[in-house]
C-alpha cells in the first residue's frame, strides 16, 4: 500500500472545497437568471456550475483575505445606506442643475495590492450612484474615480474623502493590517471641507 505524496499537490476534497464556492454561487446565478426557485432549476444549476468549474478552471489562489463578520456585515450595512444616500444626491443634482450638473475625475491612492480587495473596492464603489472607478493603476497605486456633484475644490476633496473612506470600510472588513493602518493614515491626511 502506497501513502498519497501531498506535496504533488492539493488533494480532492481540497481542490472540491476550493471550488465549492463558485459553485454555489454559479447556482445562485443561475436560479435567479430562471427566475424560479425549482428542484430542476436548483440542480440544473448545480449540474452547469460544475460543467463551468470543470471546463474553465481558474487558479487556486494562494493570497488567503482575513475576512472579519462583523465588519463586512458592518461594510454591507454602509454601502445600503450609501445607496440611499448617494442616490438623494444624484437625484438632488439632476434636478437642481440638470445638464448643469458638474463632475470630476479625481486620482485617489489605492490603499490595498490585493486584486481581491481591489476588486471589491472598485465594485463597491460602482454601487455609489454618481461614482464609478474608471481606470486603476496597480503600478503606481493609484486609482481614477468619475464622481457627480464637486463643483470647487473642497467638492473634489469631499469625493476624495469619500472614496477613501469607502476603500477604508473594505479593508476593516477584507484587508491586513498594514493596509487599515495605510488607510488610516491617509484619511487624517486629506482635508474634510464644508459640509454638502
Amino acid at each position: 500500500m502506497t501513502i498519497p505524496d501531498e506535496s504533488d499537490g492539493p488533494t480532492l476534497a481540497r481542490r472540491i472545497r476550493a471550488r465549492l464556492p463558485s459553485v454555489v454561487w454559479l447556482t445562485v446565478v443561475w436560479v435567479l437568471l430562471w427566475g424560479t426557485f425549482t428542484p430542476a432549476s436548483v440542480v440544473g444549476g448545480v449540474l452547469v456550475a460544475l460543467l463551468v468549474t470543470a471546463l474553465f478552471r481558474l487558479p487556486l489562489s494562494r493570497e488567503r483575505l482575513p475576512i472579519r463578520p462583523v465588519r463586512l456585515f458592518g461594510l454591507i450595512g454602509y454601502l445600503a445606506y450609501d445607496l440611499v444616500v448617494s442616490g438623494a444626491e444624484v437625484s438632488w443634482q439632476a434636478l437642481r442643475y440638470g445638464s448643469g450638473a458638474r463632475a470630476a475625475i479625481i486620482a485617489v491612492p489605492l490603499l490595498s495590492t490585493s486584486d481581491r480587495v481591489v476588486t471589491v473596492m472598485a465594485n463597491a464603489l460602482a454601487l455609489t450612484p454618481g461614482s464609478m472607478a474608471l481606470q486603476i493603476d496597480p503600478d503606481h497605486n493609484v486609482w481614477y474615480v468619475y464622481s457627480l456633484g464637486p463643483r470647487d475644490h473642497e467638492g473634489v476633496q469631499r469625493a476624495r474623502r469619500r472614496t477613501l473612506d469607502m476603500q477604508r470600510r473594505v479593508l476593516t472588513a477584507l484587508g491586513t493590517p498594514a493596509e487599515l493602518a495605510e488607510a488610516e493614515r491617509l484619511m487624517a491626511a486629506v482635508p474634510v471641507g464644508r459640509a454638502s
